[in-house]
């Protein structure tokens, strides 16, 4: 899948004036590569999106070059959700690289079905390494096995294809039943629940871009590195 972006030289506040325009910065960066600064279709990208997802490798044409990527990054405007930066991340398609798979739940377990207990889902994404032509879309995590109250599904329980290897400890607990409370009490879970989840949100949030950050500094180190070598 094709994702036909342009290089910019309109930075800062300035990129206002692209989003306007229906285009999208972006950033294009990756381990040992220059960074390049595009800007992208909004159109464009939202159907490169959807149908490709955040962990399947586009290939971002600029000029006459092409280059793998992958959709690392979608920052999104707190209030309207647009999108409005996008980065990604260039790839070799010969060296292994990690990434965040979203699970897709399905089925139905019949112990919830059976209304005597509750389906309390601790993960949405594993994190996984393979190399970048062998990274599935999302991971499936099938339901229809939890029969009885106490049970879960681990990560070392969850199928994936050759080549992948999940890369977070294998005895974290993906999906369980338990017992079915009272209205005040699966409030009050709830909103311990929520909390912990904003909690690591904004844990993810400041890693990722910790990680982002670390990314783009190699990149630029290296494209500094380059341009002494040239200068020399």
């Amino acid at each position: 899948m094709e994702l036909v972006a342009e290089k910019r030289e309109v930075f800062g506040r300035a990129v206002r004036q692209l989003r306007i325009q229906g285009l999208i910065p972006a950033e294009l960066y990756g381990h040992g590569l220059p960074n390049l600064h595009l800007s992208i279709p909004a159109k464009e990208f939202l159907k490169v999106l959807k149908e490709a997802g955040e962990n399947t490798v586009v290939t971002v044409v600029v000029g006459s070059e092409k280059l793998p990527a992958l959709i690392y990054d979608v920052a999104r405007h707190p209030v309207s959700d647009e999108i409005v930066s996008v980065d990604l991340y260039q790839v070799r398609m010969d060296e292994k690289i990690k990434a965040a798979v979203p699970l897709e739940f399905t089925g139905e377990a019949p112990v919830v079905k059976e209304a005597l207990g509750v389906l309390v889902k601790s993960m949405h994404e594993v994190e996984v390494e393979a190399l970048p032509a062998d990274l599935p879309r999302e991971i499936t995590v099938d339901l229809g096995g939890l029969t009885e109250l106490g049970q879960s599904i681990y990560v070392k329980d969850l199928s994936v294809p050759a080549g992948v290897k999940i890369v977070v400890d294998l005895e974290t607990v993906v999906v369980s039943v338990t017992e079915k409370t009272s209205e005040e009490e699966e409030k009050a879970a709830q909103e311990a629940a929520a909390a912990v989840g904003v909690e690591q949100v904004v844990a993810e949030t400041e890693e990722k871009k910790a990680e982002r950050d670390a990314q783009k500094e190699a990149s630029s180190s290296a494209e500094g590195s380059s341009a002494k070598e040239v200068k020399k």
